[in-house]
């Protein structure tokens, strides 16, 4: 097995990443081990990976296998199985490596983030009912984006349910710490299927296929590129994902501030976010997206983070149900 080591500055909890719940993941316990299973950066490949974290902080990581190396198709409708222990080439690793840290923020010197609780005491309280919790990302913006055409105005269970079809039909299996995992199709593999496989794959409509497969063509024009969108700046970056077919203002913002790895984009399309603030604040009601930009002002440059804080801490300060 190829492993690796991160190491965090500043506070960090993989508990709290591996329970935090949205979208590629939905797990309601944890074992001392968070697994994953996603397309890689350049979404050519996949990789599973098992994390654990200890006494010390420090993040461990185990590669559990790569497809395209252990891996093979065994028909053209087939999902690649990549069980074996393999060894990673270098590029593949420091990839993984480098992604795994985007995922889970710990890419980021996390001090300043902290210190905002110094000039903030609505914060300082978020950030001790959260201890360590710094936001868990999207694999990349293409899952991200993927998510959004399979959940939009469906519940999140029936998403699930789809996500999780397409990916036991065209995706990719690992054996992750013991457990069964399954990373998505790559953009080309769902662009092979086309529309009316991906359908039957997944079980949707074919006007949600056809979103799925336009997802797909964007991240092969390279549209979907964690590092380009978060460095393009907001505004451009929002323009750009409203390209795509079906993915409007909320779900640009969603890939834009929990896909792209930025720390300091705050969310105009986040109704939840602006009641929990107007609660947190002893304000009379939700704010508005210019009242939230006033307060938000003290969170820079930690406004996506913060944001994600309140969302996941605020109802636990407030004594409300999660």
């Amino acid at each position: 097995m190829d492993t690796f080591t991160i190491e965090p500055r500043g506070r960090f909890s993989l508990e709290e990443a591996a329970l935090f719940g949205f979208g590629q993941r939905n797990e309601s316990t944890y074992d001392g081990t968070m697994r994953l299973a996603f397309c890689l950066d350049g979404y050519e490949r996949q990789a599973g990976v098992s994390l654990t974290q200890a006494a010390d902080g420090v993040v461990h990581g185990t590669i559990s296998g790569i497809s395209g190396i252990s891996g093979r198709r065994t028909s053209a409708t087939s999902a690649i199985s990549a069980t074996s222990a393999i060894s990673a080439t270098s590029e593949d690793r420091a990839t993984v490596v480098a992604q795994v840290a985007r995922v889970l923020s710990i890419d980021h010197d996390a001090t300043g983030y902290e210190a905002v609780g110094d000039r903030d005491p609505i914060i300082a309280r978020l950030l001790e009912a959260a201890p360590g919790l710094r936001p868990p990302l999207f694999y990349s913006p293409y899952e991200g984006a993927l998510w959004s055409v399979l959940s939009m105005r469906r519940p999140r269970q029936t998403a699930e349910r789809w996500r999780a079809r397409l990916s036991e039909a065209a995706g990719a299996r690992f054996d992750v710490a013991g457990r069964e995992q399954w990373a998505v199709p790559t953009p080309v593999r769902i662009i092979e299927l086309g529309v009316d496989g991906v359908a039957t794959a997944a079980g949707i409509e074919p006007a949600r296929a056809q979103r799925v497969v336009g997802v797909a063509e964007a991240a092969e024009a390279r549209t979907l590129d964690a590092t380009t969108l978060a460095g393009m700046g907001e505004d451009r970056a929002r323009a750009e994902l409203q390209t795509i077919p079906g993915i409007g203002p909320f779900y640009a913002d969603l890939v834009v501030v929990r896909a792209s790895g930025v720390t300091d984009v705050l969310p105009l399309n986040e109704p939840r976010l602006f009641a929990l603030v107007g609660e947190l604040y002893g304000l009379s009601g939700p704010v508005t997206p210019k009242e939230a930009e006033r307060v938000a002002e003290a969170w820079r440059p930690w406004r996506t983070w913060i944001a994600v804080l309140i969302r996941s801490a605020g109802p636990r300060v407030l004594g409300q149900a999660p």
